[in-house]
């Protein structure tokens, strides 16, 4: 109210002052000062009054709808416009900002407001941790001149994903009221971070958690393969829903137990897709595909896990002609599907048949490319694998790594140096770490290609190495005739800690032999 104040008086001084100085060029008559008397009555009259609430409340709400299609130039507009805005005001736009990915235009609002509440405090609070990090999140948390329960459940959840068990712990302790959702997101800390024994004490603690709490003890009892503790709390669950059946199902599925598994299932009081397609699942991974097939025939309805799980299990025994009449009844297929198929041609050596189905995929991933690559460079056929690999870059497909390892492992087999450069440069561009999976087969590549001064570079700059990467660059010395090189590489493997394989001794033995 103070700041529409100010804006009135300076119109009316302007005003004044525009009246004045008209005054002092020419006479005043009468006539005229009884006309100027009828202006400000106008004036007066025609001067606009304060918003009132209901107003505002609408503004409000053209604002939140604008910001929920997306549309925050138009919602900046009508928070510009308003004559009078209250806090709502401010915090729809902060809410709208972030939740159209737009936190620095956020940030930079909750800097300029006049006055804030603890709901903007707790919406900005939420974006730091979204956009920020922990660290600016953390410094405003520790600002705020008043927090709740969301401010704290906030913070706990962001500790909790990020594996900080121990700093979500210490803010659960220092809240004077807690929720579910605070046990839970400590629960979750210790459980998602396989520190199963403190979730234990903290469960045992708490008498009214809800099945969602149980559901989480039982999948990190199960994540540890410690099946008797989980079942002992599946027992004791007062109510269990579907979820709960699901991870003891898969849980013993996972272990083997497939005739548990089935008692369960059996005994089930309620069940869905993924209820079946835990069986089918874990039949299949138990090699029992005739078991797996008549649960499958046997689904109610199925989605596209379902028939992948199927699908994979004959995939996985090489009965190719059973997947691929599979694939073919397939109502759902998504690019999983198609993707299985092509890499289980391209494995056994089909690749015509895997190229086939490349060509006719209704759209493909980078993990359609990368089947394609290693499909092509498994068989011989070098060429291929590259021309794959230009075309992938060619229509905008995002490399993955095995796409760039598949490449690498071309180039060297056929020796082509420029192409194992062009290479390593698009690898660089996008932005990859030299990880031990890529940065071996850029060792090869250079080693292969005789360009050893280039794979002692690429070797230096890997991050971690494992004993692949010290055997390439030992083996690449020693046939290129730098015997004392090699040397020097094993040696600086063993003060680095890095234990040497039968492979390794074998090849300095090989290198003190030569003249």
């Amino acid at each position: 109210m103070r700041a529409l104040s100010n804006v009135f008086a300076r119109f009316f001084h302007s005003a004044a002052g525009t009246a004045t100085a008209g005054a002092s060029s020419r006479q005043v008559h009468p006539s005229r000062s009884t006309k100027k008397k009828k202006n400000k009555k106008k004036v007066h009259k025609n001067t606009k009054t304060p918003p009132s609430d209901a107003e505002i409340i609408r503004w409000n709400k053209a604002i939140s709808e604008h910001m929920r299609h997306g549309r925050c130039d138009a919602a900046r507009l009508v928070f510009d416009s308003m004559p009078r805005r209250s806090t709502v005001s401010f915090n729809s736009m902060l809410s709208g900002y972030l939740s159209n990915n737009l936190p620095s235009l956020a940030l930079r609002l909750f800097d300029s407001m006049p006055c804030r509440d603890l709901v903007s405090y707790n919406v900005i609070l939420h974006g730091l941790v979204r956009y920020r990090g922990l660290s600016f999140a953390r410094k405003l948390f520790d600002e705020m001149p008043i927090r709740d329960i969301v401010s704290f459940n906030t913070m706990i959840s962001a500790y909790a994903r990020c594996g900080h068990v121990d700093a979500a712990r210490e803010l659960f302790d220092q809240m004077s009221e807690r929720n579910t959702v605070s046990w839970n997101g400590v629960l979750a800390a210790y459980v998602q971070n396989g520190r199963i024994d403190e979730a234990r004490l903290l469960f045992d603690s708490n008498k009214h958690w809800e099945v969602v709490s149980w559901n989480a003890m039982i999948a990190g009892y199960m994540q540890k393969k410690l099946l008797f503790e989980a079942r002992e709390l599946f027992d004791r669950m007062p109510e269990k829903d579907v979820v709960s059946w699901n991870t003891m199902i898969s849980g013993y599925a996972q272990s083997g137990m497939m005739a548990e598994a089935r008692r369960l299932f059996n005994f089930s009081t309620e069940r869905d897709v993924f209820t079946w397609t835990a069986m089918v699942s874990g039949y299949a991974q138990n090699g029992m595909l005739d078991e797996a097939r008549l649960v499958f025939d046997e689904m109610p309805e199925r989605n596209s896990v379902s028939w992948n799980a199927m699908i994979a299990a004959y995939v996985q025994h090489r009965m190719m002609d059973k997947a691929m009449g599979l694939f073919e009844l397939m109502p759902c297929r998504n690019v999983s599907s198609w993707n299985t198929m092509i890499t289980a041609y391209s494995q056994n050596g089909m690749i015509d048949q895997a190229r086939l189905l490349f060509d006719e995929m209704p759209e493909r991933d980078s993990v359609s490319w990368a089947a394609m690559i290693a499909g092509y460079s498994q068989s011989g056929q070098s060429e291929d694998a590259l021309h794959i690999f230009i075309e992938m870059g060619r229509v905008g497909e995002r490399m993955n790594r095995s796409s760039f390892t598949c490449a690498l492992s071309t180039c060297a087999d056929i020796a082509i140096l420029e192409c194992g450069m062009q290479v390593h440069g698009r690898l660089v561009k996008a932005g990859y770490e030299m990880g031990c999976f890529v940065g071996n087969a850029l060792l090869a590549m250079y080693c292969k290609c005789g360009s050893i001064d280039e794979a002692y570079g690429a070797f230096k700059q890997m991050p971690q190495k494992d004993v692949v990467s010290w055997n390439t660059m030992i083996a690449g010395y020693a046939r290129h005739g730098f015997g004392q090189e090699a040397l020097e590489v094993f040696d600086l493997m063993r003060t680095t800690g890095n234990k040497p394989d039968d492979i390794t001794l074998v090849m300095i033995a090989t290198t003190f032999m030569r003249p």
